[in-house]
């Protein structure tokens, strides 16, 4: 990670979280038997922790992609912004969860060419969105959509850059440490 300052916020628990916070971390734990570091920060302003369950709620339901292309869509996303934390627990998601292809997750990981032509264009895509800020070309939208996607799935996109930029940007600030389900997947930039 590039050097960013850090943030001196203690991660908050079910017990120590303000009331707005506390449902919502005691669901997770219910849900999945921990409460993630990224939630524990994320639970010092609840309206970030609450918008980021729901977006990410939102992206899985109702995105149109189906479980392989949203990870490489927020592995791409947490690439390009260089989160550690991120592309830890989306590699373990996609290697257990979402099943994908172990040569796409090292693709991705790598930042090198997708050996999925369909996928390789998804990750492409997402990638522009993120380093152009959201101002791809009609040659580049062309691109994706001859890949076989669709105009909505281009704002879908933008949905996940908005719930990735909350979880990455809370890494980045809070350092947050890997959890030790995603510690065999940790994650350094390569360079």
């Amino acid at each position: 990670m590039e050097e960013t300052a850090r943030l001196h916020l203690e991660k908050k628990t079910v017990e120590s979280a303000l009331p707005a916070a506390k449902e919502i971390l005691g669901q997770v734990k219910r849900e999945v038997g921990m409460v993630p570091n990224l939630y524990a920060f994320m639970a010092n302003a609840p309206g970030l922790l609450e918008t980021y369950i729901r977006g990410q709620e939102t992206f899985r339901k109702h995105s149109g992609f189906n479980p392989v292309e949203q990870e490489v869509i927020l592995l791409s996303i947490s690439f390009e912004n260089g989160c550690e934390y991120c592309m830890a627990a989306h590699s373990t998601i996609a290697d257990m969860q979402s099943k994908v292809p172990h040569e796409v997750t090292e693709a991705l990981r790598s930042g090198s060419q997708v050996p999925d032509a369909r996928l390789s264009a998804l990750s492409t895509f997402t990638r522009t969105m993120v380093v152009k800020r959201g101002r791809p070309s009609q040659d580049e939208i062309e691109h994706f959509l001859q890949a076989g996607y669709t105009e909505e799935q281009v704002l879908q996109i933008i949905l996940a850059v908005g719930i990735k930029v909350l979880s990455n940007y809370t890494n980045h600030v809070c350092h947050t440490p890997v959890d030790r389900p995603f510690a065999s997947r940790s994650w350094k930039r390569p360079a």
